[in-house]
């Protein structure tokens, strides 16, 4: 099928390749069903609704910004999304980009869950955490 997209226009993306979130995003309940897009020479991916075309989300894997980033999934996370393994999923955060680049942001603390096989995902809001909605991905580039 093809979709319109807000980053890369009209793609065609395979039905085996949807992403299902079964209780939709934060502020976007009604939105179910998502693809992952790679953005071109970039280390960025976007997870683009399928029925809203002007709803895409920039994501990176945080683990290569954030070596020590970490969290435990609740029980019903991990039933909700059938995870048996850590290897059946991957985990994804939300960036606000910023103007200059060097200034965006990673939302750590409420990182993108997919399982991998299943295809279904959830954004996972952390508790009692230090985690923020704004981490520096690129800290030592702050602004003097």
């Amino acid at each position: 099928m093809n979709i319109d997209t807000k980053y890369h226009g009209t793609v065609a993306v395979k039905e085996e390749d949807i992403i299902c979130f079964p209780h939709g995003l934060p502020g976007f309940a009604n939105e179910k069903r998502f693809v992952l897009l790679p953005l071109a020479d970039a280390p960025f991916v976007i997870l683009q609704s399928v029925d809203t075309p002007a709803l895409g989300f920039v994501l990176i894997e945080p683990f290569s910004y954030f070596p020590s980033y970490e969290f435990e999934l609740d029980e019903t996370t991990v039933e909700q999304l059938e995870i048996e393994s850590e290897r059946d999923i991957a985990v994804y955060v939300i960036l606000t980009v910023a103007d200059p680049f060097d200034h965006t942001t990673a939302n750590l603390q409420a990182p993108v869950v997919i399982h991998v096989c299943k295809r279904l995902g959830k954004q996972v809001i952390l508790t009692n955490t230090t985690y923020r909605t704004k981490h520096r991905l690129f800290p030592e580039k702050v602004a003097k």
